[in-house]
């Protein structure tokens, strides 16, 4: 099944962390790729640490979107393709229990990945024994469409309204 999670809340990332832990405890192969993000968390120092996860993400931080160039928007294509690339080839040599697209909200609304390398892994969800789980905000009706599970996280209040600053441990 597809699992989504988004909205403009916190925990979308932790959510879908707590899924791959969850499975792992079990000895289940998992791929965790994530997209956008470059910096380190703590979420991920343990997910690199269970023998039976593959982290797949970018070494480099590009920031936010509205901050990027031209050359970041390009940079960061080429490496959101070949980590939905590598978990294509992955899934078709051999489903994984579990596969997450963590934050694929945003390059696909910002054209920043092959949208039918994103659909032909939807599709292969549908038909192999794998679970896809799916985070970000603003998702595509697409994505909509083809999820088995939806939950929403709705921010009610942050620290950051009140200029304090992601802190380590908690928001990564």
């Amino acid at each position: 099944m597809i699992q989504l999670y988004h909205g403009n809340g916190k925990g979308k990332t932790t959510a879908a962390a707590g899924c791959v832990i969850r499975a792992a405890g079990y000895g289940k192969r998992v791929i965790f790729a994530q997209f956008m993000k470059g910096r380190e968390t703590g979420e991920l120092n343990i997910l690199n640490a269970l023998p039976d996860v593959t982290v797949l993400r970018s070494e480099k931080s590009f920031g936010f979107y509205k901050n990027m160039t031209d050359e970041d928007k390009l940079s960061i294509t080429s490496v959101h393709n070949e980590i939905i690339n590598t978990v294509l080839k992955e899934v078709k040599k051999q489903p994984p229990f579990m596969a997450v697209l963590d934050e694929i909200t945003a390059p696909l609304n910002y054209g920043l990945i092959d949208t039918e390398a994103v659909k032909e892994l939807i599709r292969l969800s549908k038909v192999l024994p794998f679970e896809l789980i799916l985070t970000g905000r603003n998702p595509s009706d697409m994505l909509i469409s083809s999820a088995d599970y939806i939950s929403e996280i709705k921010a009610v209040r942050h620290p950051y309204e009140n200029g304090i600053t992601a802190r380590e441990g908690i928001e990564f």
